[in-house]
């Protein structure tokens, strides 16, 4: 018994190496040495993202979703550099590593195409700020009051208060109008009188219409002055600023007070007419 006890252990023995306690040490110091990368490392990522959010968040008019999404991107691109400098140190092949990375980020990025497009848009809308929130646009074939401006989607909100989702891409792919991109706009009308009216009176008329209506900004000039001799009028352009904000009042409060006044003043405003003959058969 006692010799079939001696050969397992010998046979047993056969399979250790002498220098096991070497080999061990070895896989610990190893081991710790990846862990303390990892420690390290972590640490000096959530550095990095610190300082970069600070960085971003003193610029000015910098969105804190676009802050969050750098981010998370800085935070995580630097955690697989670490996580791979462990496995190194652990004496793992990092090469596959880098090769299934890499394949999956070419998929990810055929597959999310649009998507990615559409978030590099978000990202230029932030920073460059062609509109804000509360701005009147028309963009992508959409206008409407601006309620939210995302990574990867706007919303509109029409006159007539349906929102609207348009994809980033869309918008900065074509021209964008901002009604409200500066504090004035200009009011432009086109008024006709009929060639036998006096055409001093009328423009002594809309003069008067114009510097008559409190939120027209006189100080940066009105502008009435004969501008067509048409087929069937006299044709007047009109053209006053006021505040943004006031611009359709104005406009509606104009064309209104125009076609009183010259009612008042027997001043015609021509329109199309169609003659209609009655013929009576014997």
């Amino acid at each position: 018994m006692e010799n079939k006890v001696n050969e397992v252990t010998n046979k047993f023995s056969s399979y250790i190496p002498e220098n096991i306690v070497e080999i061990l040490g070895g896989y610990v110091f190893s081991l710790l040495m990846a862990i303390l990368i990892f420690l390290v490392g972590k640490w000096i990522v959530n550095r990095i993202v610190a300082v970069l959010g600070k960085l971003l968040r003193k610029v000015k008019g910098m969105d804190e979703t676009l802050v969050k999404f750098l981010e998370n991107i800085v935070y995580y691109a630097l955690m697989i550099v670490v996580i791979l400098t462990a496995l190194s140190e652990l004496g793992v092949e990092t090469t596959s590593f880098l090769a299934i990375l890499g394949a999956a980020g070419l998929a990810i990025g055929l597959a999310l195409k649009d998507s990615l497009g559409n978030f590099a848009s978000g990202v230029m809308i932030i920073l460059f700020k062609p509109f804000r929130v509360g701005d009147f646009v028309s963009a992508a074939g959409v206008s409407g009051t601006v309620t939210e401006v995302g990574i990867f989607n706007s919303v509109f909100t029409t006159p007539d208060n349906q929102s609207i989702i348009v994809p980033n891409g869309a918008i900065t792919s074509g021209s964008i109008t901002n009604v409200n991109a500066h504090d004035t706009r200009r009011v432009d009308l086109v008024v006709g009188i009929g060639y036998d009216d006096d055409i001093k009176k009328a423009k002594d008329v809309l003069n008067d219409i114009i510097n008559s209506n409190e939120k027209v900004l006189l100080d940066k000039g009105v502008t009435v002055a004969v501008s067509e001799l048409a087929d069937s009028s006299v044709n007047f352009v009109v053209r006053a600023w006021v505040k943004t904000p006031d611009y359709w009042g104005v406009k509606f409060d104009l064309t209104e007070t125009v076609k009183l006044r010259f009612d008042q003043e027997g001043i015609s405003i021509p329109y199309p007419q169609q003659d209609v003959h009655h013929h009576n058969n014997d």
